[in-house]
């Protein structure tokens, strides 16, 4: 076999080493997408229909389809694939979770999935659903681990509160949880964080090479695009940036922009004004720099936007998600009359909070629109969550 020249050798590759053996004789369905491939980048469903002796029966498809060809927030359906002509059955549709005469013909579910490392990209909610699927059904569960591409540090939120569970909150765990999925499925097995406690037969296929202070950039492998708003690695650092304050539709994010996620835009600002007031904050690893656009779809469509462009000089020293809590401060310090909180559509306030995890945050926020009124509700939870997860490292 040739030699790989990257340094991280993913779950699936790990597996075809082991020749399947953990599948060997088991009738398999595949949870996939896209970023479910090897370094070559062929495609983990092709990896398994052709091994000789795996029997891959079923796939299913989480948001966006597994050959990613259904755009964010739109119905997956039930269709056959047309390369393998294995049924492909929607977790995003009319159910959001396998149900019972899904599974009534597979043995096993395998789980292949590129994450971002944030508990609001629905991925990991599939996958904690599906695991809980399984143990109700007496099922298998296998996840081929990936990096996490923001690396296994990065600790940042609070624990979901129970009124905000949602699909992009699904479990209690922070915002930025600094766990490959292997290791987060673990700890949702073992904590009896799924429904009612239960807990399914869960094996993971460990990478080789990955260590937790690696960025995506260290794994030498190449980057498909999770969803089509993370078209490159980088995206994933940045998504934890604005991802919330997007929720509101207010300001454009990039999203409709060739930056997605990278930028705070909006026809009322001044960009020069508004970059040397988030730059006086001195944030470690982060610059802010004027920047003028017009998007192409989405928030601000057509219209001539200023604003700053989010700068990460030094990603490990960056805190993320307080950059967007920050300049929703300094909005309402510059452009009273456009302060966020008091102008936004209340009706996304719901939805804001989900992705909180809390309703706390923008209740504490809308005080005085000052971070540090919330800011030790955000990370109250932190050191903890730390202490508990290092239970579940599968990498050091």
């Amino acid at each position: 076999m040739e030699a790989r020249s990257h340094r991280v050798e993913v779950g699936i590759e790990v597996l075809r080493d082991q020749q399947f053996k953990c599948l060997e004789g088991k009738r398999v369905g595949l949870i996939t997408n896209p970023t479910g491939v090897d370094s070559n980048l062929k495609s983990t469903i092709d990896i398994l229909y052709e091994a000789p002796n795996v029997n891959l029966v079923a796939l299913f498809g989480p948001e966006h389809g597994v050959r990613g060809d259904v755009k964010a927030g739109d119905k997956v359906e039930d269709i056959k694939d047309v390369t393998t002509g294995l049924p492909v059955y929607s977790l995003y549709g009319k159910t959001r979770k396998p149900a019972q005469d899904m599974l009534k013909d597979i043995d096993v579910l395998v789980y292949d999935i590129q994450d971002i490392g944030c508990r609001s990209f629905t991925f990991i909610s599939t996958m904690g659903l599906a695991m809980e699927a399984a143990a109700e059904c007496g099922k298998e569960f296998v996840v081929l681990d990936r990096p996490n591409p923001i690396g296994g540090l990065k600790i940042e939120g609070n624990l979901v509160e129970p009124d905000c569970v949602s699909f992009v909150s699904q479990f209690k765990i922070p915002y930025i949880y600094g766990l490959t999925c292997g290791e987060l499925a673990q700890l949702l097995n073992d904590e009896h964080m799924l429904k009612n406690g239960v807990q399914c037969k869960l094996t993971v296929v460990k990478m080789k090479g990955w260590k937790r202070h690696m960025n995506y950039g260290d794994t030498g492998l190449q980057w498909i695009a999770s969803s089509p708003h993370i078209p490159q690695a980088l995206t994933s650092y940045y998504y934890p940036v604005s991802g919330i304050l997007g929720e509101l539709g207010y300001m454009s994010i990039g999203v409709g922009y060739t930056i997605p996620f990278q930028m705070f835009a909006a026809s009322w600002v001044n960009a020069n004004q508004l970059a040397s007031a988030m730059n006086a904050h001195h944030l470690p690893g982060v610059t802010f720099r004027p920047i003028y656009v017009r998007p192409y779809y989405s928030v601000g469509v057509g219209k001539q936007l200023q604003g700053v462009q989010v700068h990460l000089t030094n990603y490990k020293e960056a805190t993320l998600t307080d950059i967007q809590f920050i300049l929703m401060q300094e909005i309402a310090r510059l452009y009273p009359e456009y302060s966020i909180l008091e102008h936004a559509d209340k009706g996304r306030f719901s939805m804001f909070d989900k992705v909180c995890g809390s309703k706390q945050i923008r209740r504490l926020m809308m005080k005085r629109n000052q971070w540090s009124d919330a800011r030790g509700y955000w990370y109250k939870d932190v050191d903890a969550f730390r202490s508990l997860s290092k239970k579940y490292y599968l990498y050091h």
